[in-house]
């Protein structure tokens, strides 16, 4: 008897035990929420969830009222005799939440209304929805950013009408932008993996008081998954895998990553690989896109054949993989260490819309490509956000190492002679923040950066039929360097919640030194070796200002700066059919102004966020006619072609509206719509001309029905129309790119796409699908050589463990 009196006992207590382990939700998505505190009403007693989102409150007597906080969640309150009945408890989300918090403004965490710049935020469950083949689509599929691509395997931003080399991209805080980033479009975008990004944020506008030279029309931060600690005596062991399958490039994805997470320690690794095949293009819309015939090889002989489907562009595929490893040791609650290990690399990527050129009514190139492209960062970071010192509170230190591997690969139809260009850049950087609180009222942020690069470039000509090679002019001048080191301040002044000043002043001193004695055997420049030095100073005020709960207005004020890099200053290239780029010492940094007033309004069911903006650039650094000792032309290449170089030879004026809506019909069904008006001149040679980068209007409308297990999302692209006295004259001249208006000239016709998107959940387990382009249209987006995607099948499918 006394036995089963024992047993009883034992069972019961068991059973208390695990009545006292809850689990807190997310109401919406019943997802576990890991950091909610949760106390008694005098806060005597507390515990926090894990990441499965559980806790023990056996601490707390039953009588008592415990209250649930979380940041992303409202506050709730529940008898614990209430929550021992299921185990459960739910929380509603802060439609505020986590995109309040923004790193990016001043590399710590602040609350969004606090910053008067405008910024997009993208967390990673908008990722899983949309489902990007690269993290160039992730931008674009925020709305917010126009992306241009001239090949598959490409995407190139424009943010306000700026791009390349004006915007700036980082990775976990660390600069991504390099020596040879150039004025044309560029495609580094795509060595983020998307897949293992936690969140993306955007600055829509200048952000060189943070980040220095290139920051003008806004910056692209991306931070990648942390490592999740356990916090308990078990191991975490968390892991994810996704397939994911496209018709439009008959795409093949698969991912891994899997989380290792200890008291102190946690890793995280991450695996991506996809492969994509030649994109076809929609069915309805300028013949001008089609493809009827492609250069093949028989026989070692070029020849031209037709295309069997005209909609596919042959030579788009390519593949790519990514890998990220990070370890994370937390030494206190306050003191923690990352290291980050990331690598992409690509096949050979052909650029199609040099593939497509013509020159006496045939195809012009046989081939043409980008060779591997090849990104490895190593990044550690070192951060302690409490500190008793005089000089800081917070403070962050972060050390990496870069190397960027990329090359070109071209050959004219039935020539023998195939052109190799490699380059490779080293890239080092320091920077150290901190941030110091004065004040209740006043918080006062600062930091130091040095950035140093070095880039290698080499070139040959490479006879196909003999095997034979020979060195011909490089890109770049092999050994050229660049450096760059700053101080930076920024204040945040806050005397209530209703008002908000923050300014901040940057000084940047830039050298670039390169030695041309290599090139000079086939160029003959009238100098041997280059000396670049220019000092920067910078700075921004903005007010946030809140007079009600309803009405919320952003006002600033910024000044921006690009110095020359080597890319302008010794870059030897074909910029386009009949013309060679060829060096200039003697550039200096160009500057933007800008201004930008904001006006947010949120009433209960409605928001409307509407934004205007104007930039001047002075001094821009531009591509304009040239000559080496008096000579106009020169023979690159095989080709007589009209001299250029990069000049501080424009001025250029860009302004622009932007309007966004959210609107709650119901409590599951919503309605999101944002639109952008870009317009912008500069001058050429006396006259004003459109500026290249300035996209068309373009905007989505989305209709949104979301439940816990089901998201539904209908939604349209749209895009206005850039008639030919519209586009740049850089644009006119590749009217290859474009369809024909009715007096034959080039112009951008205005398109839209009607999308669908689903996603289902059931348990661990993620199943997405995706119909874009339904009415099978056939557009190119502004400046593209390549034509978008017809009409799309996109399934994935997510398992989480």
């Amino acid at each position: 008897m006394k036995f089963i009196q024992t047993i009883f006992f034992l069972l019961l207590a068991s059973i208390t035990l695990h009545a006292q382990q809850i689990k807190v939700l997310n109401k919406l998505t019943a997802e576990p929420i890991f950091g909610v505190a949760i106390y008694n009403a005098d806060k005597s007693k507390s515990v926090i969830t894990n990441f499965e989102g559980e806790a023990s409150i056996d601490k707390f007597n039953s009588s008592e009222i415990l209250y649930f906080q979380h940041l992303t969640h409202i506050t709730k309150s529940l008898a614990k005799s209430k929550i021992i009945k299921t185990n459960l408890v739910y929380l509603n989300s802060n439609t505020q939440g986590l995109d309040q918090i923004i790193i990016s403004a001043s590399k710590f965490e602040q609350n969004k209304k606090d910053i008067p710049q405008k910024i997009i935020s993208i967390k990673a469950k908008d990722v899983q929805f949309t489902n990007p083949q690269t993290s160039a689509d992730l931008l674009q599929n925020s709305g917010s950013i126009f992306v241009q691509k001239s090949q598959l395997g490409g995407g190139s931003p424009m943010i306000r009408g700026y791009s390349t080399n004006r915007l700036l991209l980082t990775v976990d805080g660390v600069r991504m932008n390099n020596a040879i980033f150039r004025g044309g479009n560029l495609q580094n975008v795509i060595s983020i993996d998307p897949l293992s990004v936690q969140n993306t944020e955007v600055i829509l506008g200048s952000g060189s008081v943070i980040y220095g030279s290139d920051a003008i029309g806004g910056v692209m931060s991306f931070y990648t998954q942390k490592p999740q600690l356990s916090y308990a005596d078990s191991l975490l062991f968390k892991s994810n895998v996704l397939t994911r399958y496209a018709i439009a490039n008959d795409e093949k994805t698969g991912h891994l990553d899997f989380n290792l997470g200890y008291k102190k320690w946690a890793f995280i690794t991450s695996l991506s690989y996809s492969t994509f095949g030649d994109l076809k293009m929609g069915k309805h819309g300028p013949d001008a896109y089609l493809r009827p015939e492609f250069i093949t090889r028989f026989n070692n002989e070029d020849v031209i054949v037709e295309n069997n489907d005209y909609r596919i562009q042959k030579e788009t595929g390519y593949n790519q993989i990514n890998l990220m490893q990070k370890v994370r040791y937390e030494a206190s609650e306050n003191l923690s260490f990352d290291l980050g290990l990331h690598f992409s690399a690509t096949s050979d990527i052909p650029r199609y819309d040099r593939l497509i050129r013509y020159r006496d009514n045939n195809l012009r190139s046989a081939e043409w490509s980008y060779g591997p492209q090849k990104w490895f960062m190593s990044n550690f970071q070192a951060t302690k956000l409490s500190s008793r010192s005089i000089i800081y509170d917070k403070i962050k230190a972060t050390v990496a190492y870069q190397n960027f591997q990329e090359s070109r690969m071209d050959r004219s139809f039935q020539s023998s002679i195939r052109d190799f260009r490699e380059e490779s850049v080293d890239a080092y950087s320091l920077n150290l923040d901190f941030e110091k609180r004065l004040s209740s009222k006043t918080n006062f942020f600062y930091g130091l950066e040095y950035v140093y690069n070095k880039v290698m470039s080499r070139a040959t000509e490479e006879n196909i039929d003999t095997n034979t090679n020979e060195p011909t002019v490089t890109r770049y001048p092999n050994g050229a360097s660049w450096k760059s080191v700053a101080v930076y301040t920024s204040l945040k002044y806050k005397p209530n919640v209703k008002f908000i000043f923050q300014s901040g002043l940057r000084f940047n001193h830039v050298v670039s030194k390169a030695n041309f004695q290599e090139n000079n055997r086939y160029l003959n420049l009238p100098f041997e070796s280059s000396l670049n030095k220019s000092g920067a100073f910078t700075g921004t005020a903005g007010i946030s200002y809140l007079p009600n709960p309803i009405v919320q207005w952003k006002l600033n004020a910024s000044s921006a700066f690009r110095a020359p890099n080597i890319d302008d200053i010794g870059k030897v290239f074909d910029s386009g059919p009949g013309s060679v780029v060829v060096p200039n010492e003697s550039l200096k940094p160009e500057y933007a102004y800008g201004g930008e007033i904001g006006i947010k309004l949120n009433f209960k069911k409605v928001t409307l966020d509407m934004s205007s903006y104007y930039t001047y650039l002075d001094n821009a650094l531009v591509r304009r006619d040239y000559n080496l000792n008096g000579e106009t032309t020169i023979l690159y290449d095989g080709e007589l072609s009209n001299v250029q170089a990069i000049q501080n030879a424009s001025k250029a004026w860009i302004y622009g509206f932007e309007i966004g809506l959210k609107a709650k019909i119901s409590r599951l069904l919503n309605l999101i719509s944002q639109y952008s008006i870009i317009g912008g001149t500069e001058e050429n040679e006396g006259i004003e001309v459109p500026v290249r980068h300035v996209s068309p209007s373009f905007g989505n409308t989305h209709l949104v029905w979301d439940n816990k297990r089901l998201k539904i999302d209908v939604f349209a692209n749209y895009n206005g129309e850039l008639s030919f006295n519209k586009l740049a004259p850089s644009e006119i001249e590749k009217d290859y790119l474009y369809a024909l208006d009715e007096n034959g000239n080039p112009y951008a016709p205005s398109w839209y796409t009607l999308n669908l998107r689903t996603q289902y959940r059931v348990g661990k387990t993620l199943l997405s699908a995706g119909l874009e382009n339904i009415t099978n249209q056939r557009y190119r987006t502004y400046s593209s050589g390549i034509a978008a995607p017809g009409r799309n099948l996109i399934l994935s499918l997510n398992y989480s463990f």
